[in-house]
C-alpha cells in the first residue's frame, strides 16, 4: 500500500511563500491522481490542487494564480508552491493519492499565515 509523508509547513507572514512536499512510498500505479487538501480549524477538508499522471491540474478558485502543483514521477513526489499567502490560507494541509489500486492520505502539515 502507498504511504505519504508531507513536509515544508510552517509560519509565514502574509505575502510570503512556502513550498510543501509529499513523498510517496510503496507501489505507485501508472495512472493516478495526487493532490493537496486543507482543513482550517472548525472547517471542512477542501481540495486545493490536484495533478494526474498526464500532468493535468485542477485548482480551487481561491488559490488560482498563487499556488502551483507539480510532480516528479521518478522521485514519487508531489509539491505545492504557495505564493502571495493570505491569513485565510492557514490550515492543516494533507497530501492525497488515488488510483485503481488504492488511495491514501498523509498525516498533515500545519501552515500558518500571520503577522
Amino acid at each position: 500500500q502507498v504511504q505519504l509523508v508531507e513536509s515544508g509547513g510552517g509560519l509565514v507572514q502574509p505575502g510570503g511563500s512556502l513550498r510543501l512536499s509529499c513523498a510517496a512510498s510503496g507501489s505507485i500505479f501508472s495512472q493516478f491522481v495526487m493532490g493537496w487538501y486543507r482543513q482550517a480549524p472548525g472547517g471542512q477538508r477542501d481540495m486545493v490542487a490536484t495533478i494526474n499522471w498526464t500532468g493535468g491540474t485542477d485548482y480551487a478558485d481561491s488559490v488560482k494564480g498563487r499556488f502551483t502543483i507539480s510532480k516528479d514521477n521518478a522521485k514519487k513526489s508531489v509539491a505545492l508552491q504557495m505564493n502571495s499567502l493570505k491569513p485565510e490560507d492557514t490550515a492543516v494541509y494533507y497530501c492525497y493519492y488515488n488510483s485503481r489500486t488504492g488511495r491514501a492520505w498523509g498525516q498533515g502539515t500545519q501552515v500558518t499565515v500571520s503577522s
